[in-house]
């Protein structure tokens, strides 16, 4: 760790073996626990624990309360809202250890979590989804889905600048702020611009 190259507040602890880019910062009470990797210029809010061997990408934003658990990664530009959860044990039971049995869960570039949202782990969530706040994810996300409610149901489709798409009669959107082009086939979305 090369500490001049990120900043963190004095209150947060950052373990040893930790990799943290480029512009990072870490806040107030925050837990970084070892073998970490952390992209450039995120930012970790306050009272965040990141657990071993969790991978971030460049500029993610995890905002206050988050516990992000071993087996997560998150590609580039993932937001997690305040005090969103991932678990990583689908069985937890006090008594037994099963730290040999945690699921991975992969969060694609650009997605977004809501406030208070529940991940349960081996579910992936895809690029640009968008979960909303309070929402429990139990099943994979496909790319730019819109997902809400408990358990999370898909009511929709996001554009990467965070904008609803509606699809004409031949799949097609267009983003209101961007102008980026969508098409919608086999319930799949992809950017076409």
């Amino acid at each position: 760790m090369n500490e001049t190259n990120y900043y963190a507040h004095p209150s947060a602890i950052i373990d040893e073996g930790c990799d943290i880019g480029e512009g990072t910062k870490i806040w107030h009470f925050s837990h970084i626990m070892p073998k970490c990797k952390l992209g450039n210029n995120c930012n970790i809010g306050q009272n965040v624990v990141i657990s071993p061997d969790v991978v971030l990408g460049n500029n993610v934003k995890v905002q206050n309360n988050v516990s992000i658990y071993t087996g997560v990664t998150c590609a580039d530009d993932v937001f997690l809202g305040p005090s969103m959860v991932f678990t990583n044990v689908t069985n937890p039971r006090s008594a037994i250890n099963r730290k040999n049995q945690y699921a991975k869960t992969h969060v694609g570039k650009g997605a977004s979590i809501g406030a208070n949202a529940t991940i349960v782990c081996g579910h992936n969530i895809g690029d640009f989804a968008f979960i909303g706040a309070g929402a429990v994810v139990t099943k994979n996300v496909p790319a730019f889905a819109l997902l809400v409610g408990n358990p999370a149901k898909q009511i929709g489709w996001m554009s990467e600048f965070g904008h609803r798409l509606s699809f004409d009669s031949n799949g097609i959107a267009v983003c209101e702020e961007s102008k980026q082009k969508y098409k919608l086939e086999n319930n799949l979305v992809k950017r076409i611009d």
